[in-house]
C-alpha cells in the first residue's frame, strides 16, 4: 500500500535520477559520438567544470560510462558508453527526432544522423512482438505494484 504522499513506482522516474538531468544526456550524447575527454566534453556541452565532474561520477557509478586512463603523468582518462549507456542512444535519437520535428521545422537541424544504409536516420518505437509502429491509442498499462492503479494510489491516503 503506498504511504501517503509517496510518488508512483516508476522506471522511467528511476531512469531519470540517472540521467533525467540536462548535462548528463548531453554528456551522454558527446561520448557516443566519441568524444569522452574531458577537455572536449566541457567544450562541447557548455557544462561548469565542476557540474560536468559530478555528472561523470553518476554516471561512472550507475553503470552507464565506462572511465580509461589515456595519460599517465598527470593522469587523464576519457569516458565510453556501457552496454547500458549505448541502450540509451536510442532514447537521444528519438528526443533528437522530437527536437528536429517541434523545434526545427524547416529542416534547419543542428546535426543529422546517418544510419549504416546511408539515410538520415528517423527512429520510430516499434512492437517487438509483432514488428508495427507504436501509437498512443494502442496502448494500455498495467500497473503491477501493489495498491496503485493507472489512475493512482487504489486506497485513499489517510
Amino acid at each position: 500500500m503506498p504511504a501517503s504522499g509517496e510518488p508512483r513506482p516508476c522506471s522511467i522516474a528511476d531512469t531519470l535520477a540517472i540521467v533525467g538531468e540536462k548535462y548528463s544526456l548531453l554528456v551522454l550524447r558527446e561520448v557516443c559520438l566519441g568524444n569522452g575527454r574531458f577537455d572536449q566534453l566541457v567544450r562541447n556541452i557548455g557544462a561548469p567544470r565542476d557540474v560536468l565532474a559530478s555528472r561523470l561520477r553518476r554516471l561512472v557509478d550507475a553503470g552507464v560510462l565506462d572511465k580509461h586512463a589515456y595519460h599517465e603523468r598527470p593522469r587523464r582518462y576519457e569516458y565510453r558508453p556501457t552496454r547500458a549507456g549505448l541502450e540509451l542512444e536510442p532514447v537521444l535519437m528519438t528526443l533528437m527526432a522530437w527536437g528536429d520535428r517541434h523545434l526545427h521545422p524547416d529542416d534547419d537541424r543542428p546535426m543529422v544522423i546517418e544510419h549504416s544504409c546511408g539515410a538520415p536516420l528517423l527512429p520510430k518505437v516499434t512492437c517487438t512482438a509483432c514488428d508495427t509502429e507504436i501509437h498512443h491509442e494502442d496502448l494500455k498499462a498495467h500497473p503491477r505494484t501493489p495498491g496503485w492503479s493507472v489512475k493512482g494510489p487504489t486506497i485513499p491516503a489517510p
